[in-house]
């Protein structure tokens, strides 16, 4: 037990970036690094007790300065798409980077969570990741103090926590991108996965991914995961929804959402017999099944390919500074942002 700690690269600028492993004594570890506060390594065991590695990532820091596919990342202050790259607040027009079509997309390429290091203190089994964040920084208002906080628990539970305060009103929406494949991150495709989303609704799209503003019923479409359902099942259905998309990357409703911590999601691979529960207090998940991962070389040398894994990035709904209709995703001065996620293992 305890945490064991260990040089994991540098940046250009020098800064040494160090990956802190946390571990529960069942065989489950994190591996995380205090570059994007990025999720590198997560070993479970299966229903025979073998470990593997069950998220996509790299070995060395230098993939990381790209990071295309933004695995493992804490993406941040928003995350998700703002269409028209813009948005008004306290009467005001918030311009940020044009970098999705022109849409913006997880705030910013460079300037995002996902690139800066972060300052780690050690708690009990648990790292506590921050940063501050200046008044105007890509576009959004407010000197704001962030903090993500990682934990491990004796029920194989990997415990995100996100906290922020700002001086002024602004927009609070971060989130975890990591992908997953319960077979091993080496395994390939991700289709004989089963689902299970407590979401009877989800926010249809346009073609740049931005909400139409509807909430749309899951039930006789595709989108419907109320059951256990294989992910390759209906993935390449002839559906509008899925061909703009490139197959599954949606927001879902969760059901009965109310700022409480509910489990909304059950995933399980039927050849390592494992089970992930994700819980939440967020009001939706952007189920992404992978779909634009390019052909590259990961961890331990496995190629990853398009839906060699699936994220389950619990948040506000894309767009919802622009969206009425939507939760909000405002933070005022004074204000407290606290916001938990909880991957469990069986």
């Amino acid at each position: 037990m305890g945490i064991q700690k260990e040089l994991f690269g540098k940046t250009d600028s020098g800064k040494e970036i160090y990956r802190y492993w946390l571990e529960n004594g069942n065989g489950m570890k994190a591996g995380i690094i205090n570059y994007g506060a990025i999720l590198v390594n997560l070993i479970v065991p299966d229903a025979q007790g073998n470990e593997d590695d069950v998220v996509l990532g790299y070995d060395t820091l230098e993939p990381y300065f790209t990071n295309g596919c933004f695995f493992g990342a804490v993406i941040g202050p928003n995350a998700n798409r703002i269409g028209k790259a813009s948005f008004m607040l306290e009467g005001k027009k918030c311009l940020l980077d044009v970098n999705d079509g022109e849409n913006n997309l997880h705030s910013h390429e460079e300037l995002g969570y996902h690139k800066r290091v972060w300052e780690v203190s050690e708690g009990d089994n648990e790292i506590i990741l921050s940063l501050e964040d200046k008044d105007g920084c890509m576009g959004f208002p407010g000197n704001k103090k962030i903090q993500v906080i990682y934990s491990v628990t004796k029920d194989n539970e990997l415990i995100l926590k996100y906290e922020a305060e700002s001086d002024k009103e602004t927009i609070i929406n971060m989130t975890n991108h990591t992908y997953f494949n319960l077979a091993g991150h080496n395994k390939g495709k991700i289709y004989d996965h089963e689902l299970e989303l407590k979401a009877s609704a989800y926010t249809p799209s346009d073609a740049g991914s931005i909400p139409t503003g509807e909430i749309a019923k899951v039930t006789g479409t595709p989108f419907d995961f109320t059951r256990k359902t294989r992910i390759g099942e209906r993935i390449d259905s002839d559906n509008e929804q899925l061909k703009m998309a490139g197959g599954y990357d949606h927001n879902w409703v969760i059901d009965g959402a109310d700022g409480t911590i509910k489990q909304f999601a059950a995933v399980s691979d039927p050849v390592s017999g494992r089970e992930m529960k994700v819980y939440t207090d967020l009001p939706g998940v952007q189920f992404y099944a992978g779909n634009f991962v390019k052909k590259q070389t990961g961890k331990t040398g496995a190629i990853y390919e398009e839906r060699s894994g699936f994220c389950l990035e619990t948040q506000y709904f894309p767009d919802a500074p622009n969206k009425p209709n939507f939760p909000s995703s405002i933070l005022g001065p004074g204000e407290k942002y606290k916001s938990a996620t909880i991957y469990k293992f069986t």
